[in-house]
């Protein structure tokens, strides 16, 4: 067969039979024959791969934003290398040579926290850039981030719902960006149903916190919360456990909110967590929905919040 007709059947253009076409491609599928796609992107301009670079060593925030961006470009026929930097910015600049190398085009910038992350030099690239789950002090980049005071509001607002009064919230560190959002989140929350702000512990991301927190809240002459709204499923998993020594049974005499829905986590605590979602899938998603548009030549500039969601188990409604 001629070339143009071989181009046809692999590339599915033009108009062949549709047998010649079904031996074109049980050839190549014997011979395990694989199209150039550098020599596709030098006549096309784009080389259908985008870079994803991150400082999350243990995947823990950048696996589902990779999941759901892979499930919206993967479709669109698009790849995506990642690239782990840690917390090295000789080697995240080196991923970017090496980004920019493969004639990428696009690159999406994500981390382990959703605070400002150090600078990956990105402006003057010519190709588009989109950062998820971190913040950019870059002005031509997009920004997608989970809307943690949305989220602490929900979260607060369920424990309302469910007739709790006495809501106490154990945070993470407090110069976290989101742990100053979801503060922020529970005390405006408070207001509006026209009750006093509760305690507010800070501590570390770790269930030993939320235990220590939890000795700190009841016993006599304390505060005692009737619930307890938590910075992290960690945080949530140790208080229930401290709780659940002290002889308090949750949700009956405490219910508790935690923040991440991580499922090893909030499904294997005792009793399983009440949580807010962060749709770390669905930011991934989003930024593969941008790129493709970005790619395409439409502009997308400045901060985006995605809406966070509530997801009920035992430790509020048992």
């Amino acid at each position: 067969m001629s070339i143009g007709t071989v181009s046809k059947a692999l590339n599915k253009t033009g108009t062949i039979a549709p047998e010649t076409r079904a031996r074109v491609i049980a050839a190549a599928e014997h011979l395990q024959f694989r199209p150039n796609t550098l020599a596709k992107s030098l006549q096309s301009g784009h080389s259908g791969t985008v870079g994803l670079i991150s400082n999350d060593s243990f995947g823990r925030f950048t696996m589902p934003i990779m999941e759901g961006l892979e499930g919206v470009l993967a479709p669109l026929g698009m790849g995506v290398f990642m690239c782990n930097a840690t917390d090295d910015p000789a080697r995240e600049a080196a991923h970017v040579d090496q980004l920019m190398a493969k004639q990428v085009d696009g690159i999406i910038v994500t981390a382990r926290r959703s605070d400002r992350r150090p600078a990956v030099h990105l402006s003057g690239l010519g190709i588009p850039v989109i950062h998820v789950f971190a913040r950019s002090d870059e002005d031509d980049s997009l920004t997608l981030l989970p809307d943690d005071r949305g989220g602490a509001v929900m979260a607060v607002q369920h424990l309302l719902d469910i007739g709790r009064r006495r809501i106490a919230h154990i945070a993470g560190p407090l110069n976290f960006e989101a742990v100053q959002l979801r503060r922020g989140g529970y005390l405006s929350s408070l207001a509006g149903a026209g009750l006093a702000p509760g305690d507010v512990l800070h501590g570390k991301w770790t269930e030993s916190w939320g235990r220590d927190a939890v000795a700190q809240l009841y016993g006599p002459g304390r505060a005692n919360p009737d619930a307890l709204f938590c910075g992290n499923d960690q945080i949530a998993r140790g208080a229930a456990d401290a709780l659940r020594e002290m002889g308090r049974h949750v949700p009956c005499d405490v219910a508790i909110v935690g923040f991440d829905n991580w499922g090893v986590m909030a499904e294997a605590a005792r009793p399983p967590l009440t949580s807010i979602d962060m749709n770390l899938p669905g930011l991934g998603a989003e930024a593969g929905r941008c790129m493709a548009r970005m790619i395409g030549g439409q502009s997308e500039t400045g901060q985006r919040l995605l809406p966070c969601t509530l997801v009920p188990r035992a430790s509020t409604l048992g």
